[in-house]
């Protein structure tokens, strides 16, 4: 029997910080603090004020033995300690051999289309369910696609072919994390300039699976559907990948010749068209920032862009002040519009990826089991579907709803 149903593995991080203090508000049993340093995590769970009976337990991330005999110790591990490609590796690795699920923050494809290959025959010989992307990208974007396309079979009894996913509006800032998780990209395509057509795949995590052509996404457009003008949306590029990895590890239940496309909406048209410059503007820094990943910006460049340095981040005011909504729509045949709407209550990087991430480890414990969920690499909408949808509505302050038509 596993001693915790849980271990936080980065506590001491920022992130990780928050995710202990969510789990002890929440309620969570039978978890631990991990960390390369006892002290550090004894200072954090007196900082947080934390039950002094919460176990801490020392591991490094490039210990392959010590995360061995960490993570046999538990049901899921938690871990907010990136950039992945540069830290996550062992881990990962350790809970794909000892049958013990995973969850991580991670918005890397080029590194996740690595540990799909290495990491499914260990899971699926295990039984270890590995979820890759458990923060804000990408659950709301892919279980808003798994609960308005439930929705869609439900009242039409059929899938919708093509799905529109829009932020309507958002307040938060981008991590650390982020930062140092697009310093790490930037790097591995300088050194291996072939990756670049990786990053612009959307189905470079479908195994093989080639789809249709898909939207283009880079530019400023009108939508119709919307009644809005609309740009590129800045996590496109990873959302994008597990909605389609999410429906061919399903069998492809919406569909092989699926349409998704995902934007940022600019305003709607008017005086002066602000939407529309708005929506241009994007256009234009995306263009630029795909010139500058395909030569490698310089560290000062990317720092202009993203306010939080790692480890850092905002403060509990801007956290509680942050928010987000997004759209989800597609049309049946007969030309109904079908529109579910994501909403979550804290910024998008800080307050909700911390619920997001702990209610997705909590849901492997305890809400889907083996015959549902098998082990091998999965996405948070393949593994964890409807049952998270629910946990997140009734628990973390998040809704999932269908709009009035």
């Amino acid at each position: 029997m596993k001693t915790f149903d849980l271990i936080v593995f980065g506590a001491t991080g920022f992130t990780g910080r928050l995710v202990a203090e969510y789990l002890h508000k929440s309620g969570a049993t039978r978890w631990a603090m991990a960390g390369r340093s006892l002290d550090k995590l004894a200072a954090v769970r007196d900082e947080l004020g934390l039950p002094a009976d919460i176990p801490l337990l020392a591991a490094d991330a490039g210990d392959a033995t010590a995360l061995q005999a960490l993570v046999r110790r538990t049901k899921v591990v938690i871990t907010t300690v990136g950039p992945y490609q540069l830290y996550g590796e062992p881990l990962a690795t350790a809970c794909a051999e000892a049958g013990t699920d995973y969850v991580d923050l991670c918005g890397e494809p080029l590194w996740m289309a690595q540990m799909i290959d290495k990491l499914t025959p260990l899971a699926r010989r295990s039984g270890a369910r590995i979820v890759f992307s458990c923060g804000f990208d990408s659950i709301p974007f892919d279980l808003g696609v798994v609960y308005l396309q439930a929705e869609a079979q439900a009242r039409f009894g059929q899938p919708l072919r093509e799905v529109r996913g829009r932020v309507a509006r958002m307040k938060g800032i981008a991590s650390g994390g982020t930062l140092a998780s697009m310093l790490a990209t930037v790097e591995a395509i300088r050194r291996e300039p072939g990756l670049m057509k990786q990053m612009v795949n959307p189905f470079a995590l479908c195994e093989g699976f080639k789809g249709p052509r898909q939207p283009n996404d880079q530019t400023a457009e009108y939508d119709d559907w919307a009644d809005a003008w609309s740009g590129p949306f800045v996590m496109a590029a990873i959302n994008t990948k597990n909605v389609h990895r999410s429906n061919a590890l399903r069998g492809h239940p919406w569909g092989a010749d699926f349409l998704y496309s995902e934007r940022l909406l600019t305003g709607k048209p008017g005086a002066g068209d602000k939407g529309a410059k708005k929506a241009k503007a994007l256009a234009r820094f995306t263009k630029l920032q795909n010139l500058l990943l395909g030569w490698g910006p310089s560290r000062a460049l990317l720092r202009r862009f993203v306010l939080a340095k790692p480890g850092e981040g905002p403060t509990l005011k801007q956290r509680e002040e942050g928010h987000y909504t997004c759209w989800f729509s597609g049309k049946a045949p007969d030309g109904t519009l079908l529109r579910a709407v994501v909403k979550g209550d804290r910024d998008p990087g800080y307050g909700s990826t911390c619920k997001l991430i702990s209610e997705a480890a909590l849901c492997l414990a305890h809400d889907v089991n083996q015959n549902q969920t098998p082990g091998g690499v999965w996405t948070p909408g393949s593994a964890l579907g409807l049952a998270l949808v629910r946990r997140l509505h009734d628990r973390a302050g998040l809704s999932f709803e269908i709009a009035a038509s």
